[in-house]
């Protein structure tokens, strides 16, 4: 363990007693095995990464679904991973990102799509992937049963390319709002728009949201509330759900 999931693993071990109403941080550890004593199914989310992808979009929701290991009982896998096959990427800003993982969707249980590059038709980023085509015919042949898409930011558009918004709630980056009701996305005024397996965040730090949401709905409120306090962030902004 380094240094840094040392500090994190103090920081969610205090958390969690603190959400539990306990003296002692060792009762707050993460088991191996469920309650059934069998071991716990892993809980897998792969962050699609591409040419002049946001750095906030991507690094935001790995961050938080990281952090979720600490705070369920089930193993937590974060990986990068790239339609068009294992190579590094450069971001909007210039961060270079290596040793990048295999398109493997069939193994996740969430596949995070971030924006990026909206605004600059001509640069690497969202219009340069629609245009390719490759990324968006691979979002639309990875939807199956047990996959939930979410999207952010103006990564909603590479959905809507592949034909997952069209008549369905969604939201994406205020830029991109006219486009993505223009290709037939129920577009809603909300911070996350959950409808089932396709949940869509809108703004470049939504990923926060997004994650956090999805943390909540498939892990736990206890698990959201926990990073909460682990990353001295509060969810903000309306979630709007399909759930009944």
């Amino acid at each position: 363990m380094n240094r840094r999931d040392v500090l994190r693993t103090s920081t969610a071990l205090g958390a969690t007693g603190v959400l539990a109403g306990i003296a002692s941080p060792a009762t707050a550890a993460v088991g191996e095995r469920s309650a059934t004593g069998k071991p716990a199914r892993s809980f897998r989310v792969q962050v699609v990464m591409y040419e002049g992808v946001e750095e906030l979009d991507f690094a935001a929701p790995y961050e938080v679904f990281s952090a979720a290991r600490f705070f369920t009982s089930r193993p937590v896998t974060v990986d990068y991973v790239r339609a068009a096959g294992p190579a590094g990427v450069t971001a909007a800003y210039g961060t270079r990102l290596r040793d990048i993982g295999p398109w493997e969707p069939e193994k996740a249980d969430v596949l995070v799509v971030p924006g990026g590059g909206y605004a600059r038709r001509d640069s690497p980023g969202v219009w340069a992937e629609i245009n390719r085509g490759t990324l968006p015919r691979a979002l639309a042949a990875a939807v199956r049963p047990g996959l939930t898409i979410g999207a952010l930011c103006t990564g909603v558009m590479l959905c809507s390319a592949a034909g997952l918004t069209r008549g369905r709630p969604c939201t994406t980056h205020q830029r991109a709002r006219a486009d993505l009701e223009q290709q037939g996305g129920v577009l809603k005024n909300a911070r996350v728009v959950d409808d089932g397996d396709l949940v869509t965040a809108g703004g470049i730090t939504s990923g926060l949201e997004l994650a956090l949401w999805i943390v909540r709905r498939e892990l736990g409120p206890d698990a959201a509330t926990g990073i909460e306090s682990m990353l001295e962030y509060e969810a903000r902004g309306t979630v709007w759900s399909s759930a009944r």
